[in-house]
């Protein structure tokens, strides 16, 4: 009997020293618990197995006293794990705990890119003046992106080396201008849309081009249309974006979609027209192509060419936002530069 009763003070004293070395948190107190307790591999768990190996006179005193320990070690577990849960508690409200006295911390404002800036201004004026906004395509057929557009089969633009072609019928838009053409044959005149700032793709990139840029293009097509209508729309336009004192000049030039075709210059809006380094001593920058409409362009979407005439013009997202926030290379509106995107905020 008194080997028995050492032994059950021996687990006594072996739990509580368990506890006081082992127990860190719940998890420990749990394999702690486990080790004395689990019916199967527990140290008690295991006594009770014994009982078939006790003298029949002496099983009673020895399930009492391993009933026992086992209520005394259960009880010690559930304490012990009651002092795990405030522990830890107090170290969650230590780590969570705030100090409002202390000053809060500084959170940068973010603005739009540049070029979303340019494009929502864009949008802003033109829709202003009552024209609708049409969504463009990445993708195009060779028909939409060229023929319709009385581009010639041996015109430079078809090139390899100019258009990313995808086949020999498919190709990515070199030019936000199909969009016309998908308006022309969908609504008769009178039609006043600009297509949705789209991306547009060429094999060129140097400092002032890239292989992806953004344009924007215009079109109206109703009767008496003239150049005089291009060049006060225009200048409305270069207002809005570049001041009221900016105005515009045509200068003759050619696109196989426009007869007649126009360069537009904006006066420089950084020297007023006195000349410097902006509009290199010119006192004029280029901003865009234009032109009337060509009336083969009409007549590929079944517009009476004699009964109606239009204008139409492209403006390239990036140069335009370039000129206004005085961006020397087209590279730094795609490079994610935060320096260059903290400076440029029109919101």
């Amino acid at each position: 009997m008194s080997e028995r009763s050492d032994r059950f003070a021996g687990i006594r004293q072996e739990i509580l020293e368990g506890m006081e070395q082992r127990a860190e948190s719940r998890a420990a107190a749990f394999e702690l618990r486990k080790q004395f307790l689990d019916s199967k591999t527990g140290k008690i768990g295991q006594m009770m197995k014994e009982m078939k190996n006790i003298a029949p006179e002496e099983r009673a005193s020895f399930g009492k006293s391993v009933n026992e320990l086992k209520e005394w070690a259960q009880q010690k577990f559930a304490e012990l794990d009651e002092r795990m849960k405030a522990r830890e508690l107090r170290l969650r409200y230590e780590l969570e705990k705030i100090d409002v006295t202390m000053p809060a911390e500084e959170r940068e404002v973010g603005n739009l890119h540049p070029i979303t800036q340019m494009r929502n201004q864009l949008i802003d004026v033109f829709a202003g003046m009552g024209f609708e906004v049409v969504e463009t395509k990445e993708i195009e057929t060779d028909y939409y992106n060229f023929t319709a557009l009385n581009t010639p089969q041996d015109h430079p633009a078809r090139d390899m080396q100019d258009t990313f072609y995808l086949s020999p019928e498919f190709l990515l838009a070199t030019q936000t201008s199909a969009a016309q053409i998908h308006t022309m044959e969908k609504k008769k005149p009178p039609i006043k849309m600009v297509a949705a700032p789209g991306k547009v793709f060429r094999s060129d990139d140097d400092a002032t081009h890239s292989p992806m840029f953004h344009q924007l293009e215009g079109l109206v097509v109703d009767k008496k249309i003239t150049l005089c209508d291009l060049k006060g729309m225009l200048d409305v336009f270069v207002q809005k974006i570049y001041g009221e004192g900016a105005t515009t000049r045509l200068r003759p030039s050619y696109f196989p979609f426009t007869e007649p075709s126009v360069e537009v210059d904006v006066s420089c809006f950084e020297c007023g027209g006195s000349g410097c380094k902006l509009c290199k001593g010119t006192g004029w920058i280029e901003i865009l192509g234009a032109g009337v409409v060509n009336r083969k362009v009409l007549e590929n979407c079944g517009i009476d060419a004699d009964e109606y005439s239009g204008l139409a013009f492209g403006i390239g997202i990036e140069r335009a936002a370039m000129l206004k926030y005085g961006i020397n290379n087209i590279k730094l509106l795609f490079e994610s530069d935060l320096r260059v995107l903290k400076q440029i905020n029109d919101n």
